[in-house]
């Protein structure tokens, strides 16, 4: 089984029925700044890299600015709360290449939500020309670590600035 149609079959298996995924909109920003009310120091700091209490405002900003090709994000809503977000960034110095971030607010977190992101969007970014993820992992995110290592097992680490850096090919 391949690795997309793996994802998205054990995506589908998770009871996330009440979720929503799609693509981040212009009425979303203040959703998302709600979504800081879910979110530990632990989580934004795993995923923004800095010591911040919300999501930054410029995170927010730079998502209003997406041209949902080169720069894409997918939202998953809970009724009308967003839950989790993952984006993409192609290089464009490879544009067979992007770098993936995941967030998921803390009470959806361990129950399927990231993996369920990453599979619709690395569905869109094959669709795209992209065959490639990046993403950047800091020292102790066991759940961003565990994942990669379950969605790609082969893939291995280089440690640059601190932190875990992977390569994960995305295949149809």
């Amino acid at each position: 089984m391949g690795f997309m149609t793996q994802l998205i079959s054990e995506s589908r298996t998770l009871e996330l029925s009440d979720l929503r995924v799609r693509p981040y909109g212009i009425t979303d920003a203040p959703r998302l700044r709600r979504m800081s009310d879910r979110l530990s120091e632990r989580s934004l700091y795993f995923r923004f890299f800095i010591g911040t209490p919300r999501i930054p405002e410029i995170y927010v900003r730079h998502l209003d600015r997406l041209d949902h090709w080169d720069h894409e994000a997918l939202v998953a809503l809970a009724d009308y709360d967003m839950v989790g977000v993952a984006e993409y960034i192609r290089d464009p110095a490879d544009r067979t290449r992007a770098e993936l971030a995941v967030l998921v607010a803390d009470p959806w977190q361990h129950r399927g939500v990231g993996r369920l992101l990453i599979g619709a969007l690395a569905h869109t970014a094959v669709r795209r020309g992209i065959t490639a993820f990046d993403a950047g992992v800091l020292p102790g995110n066991d759940p961003a670590l565990a994942a990669i290592r379950s969605l790609w097992p082969q893939a291995r680490p280089r440690y640059e600035d601190g932190s875990a850096r992977f390569r994960l090919p995305l295949a149809a």
